[in-house]
């Protein structure tokens, strides 16, 4: 078979003899010796030329029922997926409302168990790895409830999502859920994010805390994205994600800091020039009333 090859006016073969094969490492922290099917996920999830996501979470009415921002999603959701790195919901609202031509990454939230009607930390799995795969999820989600009454459980199921995931090449985002006794400050959220990280987590969402959150982002050896939390005037949920990307966040999460905002589409782009252009607060708010007005 090889001296077919030797045909007259064969081309001569380019091995690029001299030229070492190039070894790059992955542009996210933490990443650069994971699966490949990982890393092609994550670059999915977190934009490889900032380094960085604008994720849109939609998740709440799996603890909350119809959320005030969100009682239609199928209105609400799809003109912002534009403007959005990413989309954080679960499997009943995917694939209800979402249509599927949509290319943009998912992140499938697979806990459940709990409402806000009781303890929100007793959760158990209700979406299995392979169901997200059959979603075509980009990285599955559950959170954990580090200092709670069923803080075992919560690891246990993020352990399940973690351990089903590699098998896949699948990553896991870890939520730290932060309970009504839980104080939101730098000692706390760095311990849990730690937790979860050395868990093996391949990023982590939580909240944005002053001060001390450059110490919790440095404590965290995954990608760290911040949660959008309580409904804020637009200009100060701008001025939070820029203090939180300045300080070593490589993207936010965001929900009812988007989809309530008076008008969602134009901050989702407002929040997008903040996570990837570095835009200062004031002038990605400019930039979200010159939207707003047209």
């Amino acid at each position: 078979m090889p001296d077919a090859e030797k045909s007259a006016g064969a081309e001569r073969k380019d091995y690029g003899i001299g030229v070492p094969m190039e070894t790059p490492g992955f542009f996210l922290k933490g990443s650069a010796h994971l699966y490949w099917g990982v890393k092609n996920r994550l670059s999915q999830i977190f934009n490889p030329k900032s380094g960085r996501t604008v994720m849109l979470a939609f998740d709440h009415g799996y603890i909350m029922g119809p959320t005030t921002g969100l009682e239609r999603l199928d209105l609400v959701v799809p003109p912002l997926i534009p403007h959005v790195d990413c989309l954080m919901c679960t499997r009943g609202g995917l694939r209800t409302c979402i249509s599927p031509e949509v290319r943009k990454p998912v992140v499938m939230r697979c806990s459940t168990g709990a409402t806000v009607l009781r303890e929100l930390s007793n959760e158990v799995i209700g979406v299995t790895v392979e169901e997200a795969l059959a979603l075509n999820a980009a990285a599955v989600t559950a959170q954990a409830c580090i200092g709670a009454e069923f803080e075992r459980e919560t690891l246990d199921n993020l352990s399940y999502l973690i351990n089903e995931g590699n098998r896949y090449g699948l990553p896991t985002l870890g939520v730290t859920a932060v309970g009504k006794e839980m104080v939101r400050d730098a000692r706390y959220l760095g311990l849990a994010c730690r937790v979860i990280a050395e868990l093996g987590v391949h990023f982590v969402k939580t909240y944005y805390c002053e001060p001390g959150f450059e110490e919790v982002v440095a404590g965290c050896p995954v990608p760290v994205v911040i949660a959008g939390g309580k409904k804020l005037p637009e200009l100060d949920a701008l001025k939070m994600a820029y203090k939180a990307i300045d300080q070593g966040a490589m993207g936010v999460d965001m929900g009812r800091n988007i989809f309530a905002a008076d008008n969602p589409v134009a901050m989702a782009q407002a929040v997008g020039a903040v996570v990837h252009e570095l835009a200062a607060p004031e002038r990605a708010f400019e930039l979200y009333n010159d939207l707003k007005g047209k």
